[in-house]
């Protein structure tokens, strides 16, 4: 399993597991749409995206979103996006791409990865578990929608 820090170049290859992303979380599968937003956050380099590869196929990637702690005082990463495809589940896909992401934000100095998931998303929970990231006990999370 291979990883690599997407370019520009890279946002055609990301794209269809972004768009198979976000149709997990209900959103049209849309690979033009999912294309151009990559490309801007890559353009305006405000995230961080890597893929996982087997061999000559794209199989995972994660968009992060480097942010900062006012109460830390000290630079966070937000681990936004992450999918594997089925057939690479359990290939070690996820894990290469967790600890990528570990790695280069440790590297960028961050202090923590933060990431959300649905309550009803067992399995991610599972592997986050095992990545020994932690439930948020402190904190209760709101959003606003402003449509």
């Amino acid at each position: 399993m291979n990883f690599i820090r997407a370019q520009a170049a890279d946002v055609s290859r990301a794209a269809p597991l972004f768009a198979a992303y976000r149709e997990f979380y209900g959103e049209a599968y849309d690979v033009e749409v999912s294309a151009a937003f990559l490309a801007d956050r890559l353009d305006r380099d405000e995230s961080v995206v890597l893929l996982a590869e087997e061999g000559e196929a794209t199989v995972g990637f994660t968009q992060i979103y480097p942010a900062f702690s006012s109460t830390r005082l000290a630079p966070i990463w937000i681990l936004n996006d992450l999918f594997v495809t089925e057939e690479a589940r359990g290939t070690g896909a996820v894990d290469a791409l967790l600890d990528a992401a570990a790695a280069l934000a440790r590297e960028a100095g961050a202090i923590s990865i933060e990431l959300a998931t649905a309550h009803t998303n067992v399995r991610a929970q599972a592997v986050y578990d095992r990545h020994g990231y932690e439930q948020d006990e402190v904190f209760r999370h709101y959003e606003k929608p402003l449509d």
